[in-house]
Parts: structure tokens; C-alpha cells; sequence
């Protein structure tokens, strides 16, 4: 490996000492781009080192994906942790981080919920230039469709909520509806009309690929350890907490002793909490969607139906993005229903007639997390020393910056951060239950 460019900052270098190996640190920028483009681009050092598991850490991250990477790097950068391994069953983001539909709001109802989303959209916001990497974060806007009265009468509901929480959010009628989406189905013979709807204009999309990456690359520079292809068999005990974690590498099984172990595994948070000896109030759901071939822009805003079941969006790749609501059935299968399929395959044509003629591209699924008030769990779990990240269902993408960050909290200090605090998993005891069902809606 080269070192790369030394000058002003543009071209720093970030070295860290772990396991007798340097990760050298080259800061992206269009200086940088040009200077190697004369090598062939040959000189980049690696986005993140894959580390080998060592026998001891001071914190241990369970799960890869957006939720768990952003633990680790928040860890490493807002409490000074250095010692901290991510491990992941496969690899780095190919969980539900790359199987989502990419969707960041925070128009929701209670304020516990707008709080934390609102808070994630913040970070969102800055996380291009903090990372140095860029998730491409679009905030086109998301248009909430009101098809009835009775739509309406909620929406404006919804909408006093969040503005008296603080949050973006305008009403709009079946004029301004069209103007923000021509191709929009809108006429006098039209299943389902019109009649107006909501907006939130920070809200948008950002790359999924693209965030996983940030946050690998980001605590790889701060010294956290990555291994991939290694899956946590069982948990450690010792004195009544946790001491560890037993795992299965390269095909062979071995301990990790650690003092905290984070779990940030979604639709898998209910099999690992089995292994720690306690059950959760989750259950796991097939969330699917799609994509069509690639065509120029046609889509202006992510636009969302609740009524119909489904919302859409366009790639930066041009690609029509189609999502809709969970299968009816727990399900461990990435793959989803046809009936959902038909779904909202069905409701696209319906709403954009001119998309009829698309070819779909691909379909995936993701296994979500879901519980009973729509609400995530975050906190200490029954064994001391384990802390949970889950429960977000179709809400985790969006939340991933609050999730790591209110997660690495609790984990450095032994508290729960004031964001997280509502949502431990006593609530399903005590009766405080936080429901979302209706604002976590369907946009994922």
C-alpha cells in the first residue's frame, strides 16, 4: 500500500496501531481523485480493514449492518473507545441495511418518536461531510396522499402533531399534489382520486451501500475491529452478566471475552436474545420491494399512498423504486409474496399509468423486526451488560444514526441516552406503550 498525498488536510492521513497492523486513512476529495487518476486510481488504500476476531475487547457489536457500524463509530468518536470489534453473520451490509428502500423521514405522530427520527434526519443531513463519504442524500420531499375525506381529517391531525413537535410538515390540495407529480393519476375517472395531502420537504433518500460504507470506513479509522463471516453461536456469562461472546469463524468456534456486548440484528434479535436466556416481544416479517429497468426522471418526490398499500421513488440510477407493507406471515425467507407483489404492482399502475409499460428489474425482501406498538426497543437488556438495538420493523433504515448513536451511550456511560430512554423494553410492562402503527406507515 502507497501513502497516499500529504498536503493541507486535503490529503491527511489517519493512522491507528490495532493488531500490529496500520490502517492509513486517505480523506476523499476532488484534489485526491485527480492525483491518483495519473497512477490508474491504483494507490487507494481499502474503504475498512477486515479484521481477524481477537480474544478480548471492551465492547462488542453483534450485526454489521447501518444500526451496528454506526454503534461502533460513535463509540469510537464520541467516548474515546478504541478496543471495539463489529461482528457480522455475513458481510457488511447485507442485512435489511441493503435490503430496504432507502427512505429517511421523521413525520411522526408522538413526540418520543419525532424526537429520535428527527434527530436521525439531522445527522442525515451533515453525515456526507462527516464521514467523508457520500451516501448521497437526496431530500426531495415525501408527498403522504390523501385519497378520502376521512384522509384528510387525519392528515391534518398528523400534521398539527408534528409542527407542535417541532417538525417540517405542510398541507396540501390536489393542485399542488400534481404540481409536485405530474404523472400522478388525478383525473375525474380516476379508482382513487385525489384530494390533497401532506409534505415533508426535508424528508428524501439516501444511497443504503453508500451508509454502511461511511460508517465501516469511519470506525475502521478510529480502530474498531470489522470481521465478516463470523456468527455469534451462544453468550458468555459470568457473576449474572455478560463476559463474552462464543462465535464461529473460518469454521472454527472461539470465545471473545468483552465487559458490553450491543445487539443490532433486526428480524435476528429475537434468536439471539434466546441464546442470552430471555425473550423478546418480536416477531419477524418478510418486507419486500422492487425496482424497475432504468429511465430517465420521471419521479419527482417519494410519494406514498396509504390507502393503496404502496409509495414509490427513482433511484439515482433511474430505476422505479416500489415498495408496499409486510406479508401477513412470519418469515425468515428474503423473498417476499407474490400476493404483496401483485399488490403493489397492481397500485402502480393505478397511480402512475404511464410506468405500466416498465419491466421489473429485481425484487428483494428483508427480515424486519416488528412488535406490537411500532416502536423500537433500546436499552439494557434482562442480562446486564447487553444492550438491544431492535423493534424498529420497517423504520430502521431512517433511524440508523439514532440507533447507533443512543445505543453507544448506553453502552459507554451505563444510561440511557434522554432519546432513548422512552422506548426501553420495560414499556411492555409498565403499559407505556409508544404506538406508531399508523405514522410508521409503509415508506421504508
Amino acid at each position: 500500500m502507497k501513502r497516499a498525498k500529504d498536503g493541507d488536510g486535503v490529503g491527511s492521513i489517519t493512522s491507528v496501531t490495532s493488531s500490529s497492523k496500520i490502517l492509513m486513512r486517505t480523506r476523499y476529495s476532488a484534489w485526491n481523485l485527480l492525483a491518483d487518476a495519473r497512477g490508474g486510481h491504483a494507490d487507494w488504500a481499502p474503504a475498512w480493514r477486515d479484521a481477524e476476531p481477537r480474544p478480548r475487547y471492551d465492547a462488542v457489536i453483534v450485526g454489521g449492518g447501518g444500526h451496528g457500524l454506526a454503534t461502533a463509530y460513535y463509540l469510537a468518536k464520541n467516548h474515546g473507545l478504541r478496543n471495539i470489534a463489529v461482528i457480522e453473520a455475513g458481510w457488511i451490509g447485507g442485512g435489511n441495511t441493503g435490503r430496504n428502500t432507502t427512505i429517511v423521514r421523521s413525520n411522526y405522530l408522538f413526540p418520543e418518536s419525532a424526537r429520535l427520527y428527527e434527530f436521525a434526519l439531522k445527522q442525515y443531513e451533515g453525515l456526507s461531510r462527516e464521514l467523508n463519504f457520500n451516501i448521497m442524500f437526496s431530500q426531495r420531499g415525501i408527498v403522504t396522499l390523501a385519497h378520502s375525506r376521512h384522509d384528510l381529517n387525519a392528515q391534518a391531525r398528523w400534521v398539527n402533531a408534528m409542527l407542535f413537535n417541532g417538525i417540517d410538515a405542510e398541507l396540501v390540495d390536489a393542485a399542488q399534489v400534481r404540481q409536485m407529480e405530474p404523472r400522478l393519476n388525478v383525473g375525474p375517472g380516476a379508482r382513487h382520486p385525489i384530494l390533497g395531502g401532506f409534505v415533508q420537504r426535508r424528508a428524501g433518500s439516501a444511497r443504503h451501500d453508500a451508509v454502511a460504507w461511511g460508517y465501516a470506513r469511519g470506525a475502521s479509522a478510529l480502530g474498531v475491529d470489522i470481521v465478516q463471516n463470523c456468527e455469534v453461536v451462544d453468550f458468555k456469562t459470568a457473576n449474572g452478566r455478560v463476559a463474552g461472546v462464543k462465535v464461529r469463524w473460518q469454521g472454527r468456534e472461539m470465545d471473545i471475552a468483552c465487559d458490553k456486548v450491543g445487539v443490532a440484528v433486526a428480524g435476528h434479535s429475537s434468536l439471539l436474545a434466546r441464546k442470552a436466556g430471555f425473550d423478546l416481544p418480536v416477531t419477524s416479517y418478510a418486507l419486500q420491494a422492487m425496482v424497475t429497468e432504468p429511465v430517465k426522471p420521471v419521479l419527482n418526490t417519494v410519494t406514498l399512498s396509504p390507502a393503496l398499500g404502496a409509495y414509490w421513488s427513482q433511484s439515482d440510477k433511474g430505476e422505479v423504486v416500489m415498495g408496499g407493507a409486510l406479508d401477513h406471515f412470519p418469515s425468515y425467507a428474503q423473498r417476499g409474496s407474490l400476493a404483496t407483489m401483485q399488490q403493489v404492482v397492481s397500485a402502480t399502475a393505478e397511480m402512475f399509468p404511464s410506468l405500466g409499460r416498465l419491466r421489473l428489474l429485481r425484487q428483494w425482501a428483508g427480515i424486519v423486526d416488528i412488535v406490537k406498538d411500532s416502536s423500537p426497543i433500546l436499552g439494557e437488556s434482562p442480562l446486564p451488560g447487553l444492550y438491544l438495538n431492535c423493534g424498529w420493523g420497517t423504520g430502521g433504515f431512517k433511524a440508523i444514526p439514532a440507533g447507533g448513536w443512543t445505543l453507544a451511550h448506553a453502552m459507554a456511560t451505563g444510561r440511557d441516552h434522554e432519546l432513548a430512554a422512552p422506548f426501553r423494553l420495560e414499556r411492555f410492562h409498565t403499559g407505556r406503550l409508544i404506538d406508531e402503527a399508523a405514522a410508521a406507515g409503509i415508506a421504508h
